[in-house]
């Protein structure tokens, strides 16, 4: 047996799957639950939650920000809207959305205006005026001349081949029969626009498969034989509503459709609601379809440094400055895929846009290169991907430096992140209960739980020991096997270990209680800083096993600077 001496002063890459116990080069641990590595690679318990109000049911957080001082959780159930400033509940809004539908509602704001997209319903304004939150529809500019409205037009794939008689209709002069050479129309088409001879119409009416009858706010003349060149409005209750929504470069962006899903929409310049492409000035709206070999779904878009197009296949971008309809440069950058099932909304790191990967494996990183040419889409969650359990939802607090990563099992994968300082740690939070949705407004990160038939929502607090007032949590920090001489150890005799704590009030090691100082138990004392140990004797076999854990299940605070072993080993 020789002996040896092993300390591990940092813990900065968290927990690691068990297939990467056999590296050297590695500060990870076994498993990291319910606890945080700090900036300089310590470990902390976590935080514990507060309640902030009961919910009637599962729902999902979305911050909103109307200025530096109104700082607000949206809280979207089943028909509701709820909006709540700290634990005061400011309004209950009924909203069209029925709980099946939230996961799949996106959103973007501007200024103190945000607008909600989902592909099966017509845009959403959310707005505060005088004091007053209102939630009404986005309405598409109409023009003053002529009442046309703004709206995208385009010509779908199934309407190839249609051909449309138009024949006048005893409603009146602005009214018109459209009779189609084949069955085209349904109920749904009630409502919708169409542009042909020249004139933009409104469908009024259903008749059959392929007669409806048409409204239009000017004269018109019968054409002399049916018409090809037609187009339908881009958005309507048949051809189904935006998928995704942001603003960039001072235009409402709308990407994908039910009907549409590789189209891109921009508005006019600083008018938002004019989708007018007009002529092709510079400032006129925009058009585009995403084209490649394998088909392309758009999940999500971002604005940042440039135009950001997640598919469900690939990683897109459009760079140029200024955006004109005659300069789009946009290219497919990587070809990673983002879910289409749900909206899990991408988070601003460090520069960087994380989003999940289609798999629901993988975190990755949307990063220009040092060129500012490309991008690449490096995966974050490489070494922990055990921890990536069907994703839900997902958040980053800047503050803290934490995205959060709820899971379909009501677990959450915390990555604590810090590239300046070499930290990329994943950690799981466990609770009384199971996590169902979080969002992060003004540095405090709020999180929806079930306990029990109950939901609630919370907030993380360094002020809170424990959960919800009342539910206690174990942390647990595991090494990983030990390696010594760059070998595996294969009979391993521990005499000691060592742990080197800040501001600690509590710790069990290999689920012995550490001895600290009486004198920190009062109130006023933070707690001890400085080395605490165990003498231990016997021979572990099982040396894939962690030599050390350090844990407690007291709701007191807990900082490990530091740990190491001394002991025999045989190789």
């Amino acid at each position: 047996m020789s002996d040896f001496i092993k300390t591990q002063n940092s813990f900065a890459d968290g927990e690691v799957a068990p297939e990467f116990f056999a590296r050297d080069n590695l500060n990870g641990l076994s498993r990291l639950e319910n606890m945080d590595v700090l900036a300089g690679g310590g470990l902390q318990r976590r935080r514990g939650l507060e309640t902030v109000a009961q919910l009637d049911s599962a729902a999902r957080l979305i911050p909103f920000s109307v200025s530096e001082t109104e700082n607000y959780i949206l809280v979207f159930d089943d028909g509701h809207l709820l909006i709540y400033n700290g634990t005061n509940r400011i309004r209950d809004i009924l909203a069209p959305w029925e709980i099946t539908d939230v996961p799949k509602i996106q959103y973007a704001q501007r200024f103190g205006t945000m607008i909600f997209v989902h592909p099966e319903y017509q845009p959403y304004i959310l707005q505060k005026t005088d004091g007053r939150f209102e939630l009404s529809t986005f309405e598409f500019e109409r023009n003053d001349s002529n009442m046309n409205v703004n709206i995208p037009f385009m010509k779908f794939d199934d309407a190839n081949g249609i051909k449309i008689t138009v024949t006048k209709n005893d409603a009146g002069n602005n009214y018109a029969t459209f009779t189609t050479n084949k069955a085209f129309w349904n109920s749904n088409c009630i409502g919708e626009r169409l542009v042909l001879i020249n004139n933009q119409w409104e469908i009024t009416e259903y008749v059959s498969p392929t007669v409806v009858y048409a409204y239009t706010n000017g004269q018109y003349n019968l054409p002399s034989g049916p018409v090809s060149e037609w187009y339908e409005a881009a958005f309507s209750k048949r051809r189904g509503w935006p998928c995704s929504i942001t603003f960039h470069q001072d235009r409402l962006v709308f990407g994908g459709s039910k009907s549409w899903p590789s189209g891109l929409w921009m508005s006019k310049v600083g008018k938002h609601n004019n989708f007018d492409s007009g002529t092709g000035l510079d400032d006129e709206a925009i058009f585009l379809t995403l084209v490649s070999q394998q088909r392309q779904q758009i999940c999500t878009i971002v604005s940042s440094d440039n135009l950001q197009i997640l598919t469900n296949s690939g990683e897109w971008a459009i760079s140029s400055k200024p955006l004109t309809p005659s300069v789009v440069d946009i290219k497919q950058h990587t070809s990673v895929g983002s879910v289409a099932t749900r909206y899990l909304p991408p988070q601003k790191i460090e520069g960087a846009t994380v989003f999940i990967s289609s798999t629901q494996k993988d975190i990755r990183e949307l990063a220009l290169d040092t060129l500012g040419e490309n991008y690449n889409a490096r995966d974050l969650c490489t070494q922990a991907k055990h921890l990536m359990q069907n994703p839900v939802d997902m958040s980053y607090n800047p503050e803290t430096r934490q995205l959060f990563v709820v899971m379909a099992n009501g677990d959450m994968a915390v990555l604590n992140q810090n590239s300046a300082l070499g930290i990329s740690a994943w950690a799981r939070y466990k609770t009384n209960g199971q996590f169902k949705s979080v969002a992060t407004i003004d540095g405090v990160t709020h999180v929806v739980v079930a306990r029990g038939n109950n939901f609630w929502m919370e907030k993380f607090s360094s002020d809170a020991m424990c959960d919800a007032g009342q539910y206690e949590f174990n942390y647990t920090a595991s090494a990983m096997p030990l390696r010594a001489s760059g070998h595996n150890a294969q009979k391993l005799r521990i005499k000691k270990i060592n742990a080197r704590v800040l501001n600690t009030k509590t710790l069990f090691i290999n689920n012995v209680r550490a001895a600290l100082p009486n004198d920190i138990y009062n109130e006023q004392s933070p707690g001890y800083s400085g080395d605490v140990s165990i003498n231990t004797f016997g021979t572990q076999y099982d040396c894939i096993s962690a030599p050390w854990t350090i844990s407690s299940n007291e709701q007191l605070p807990t900082t490990v600077l530091s740990v190491g072993i001394y002991g025999r080993y045989i190789i």
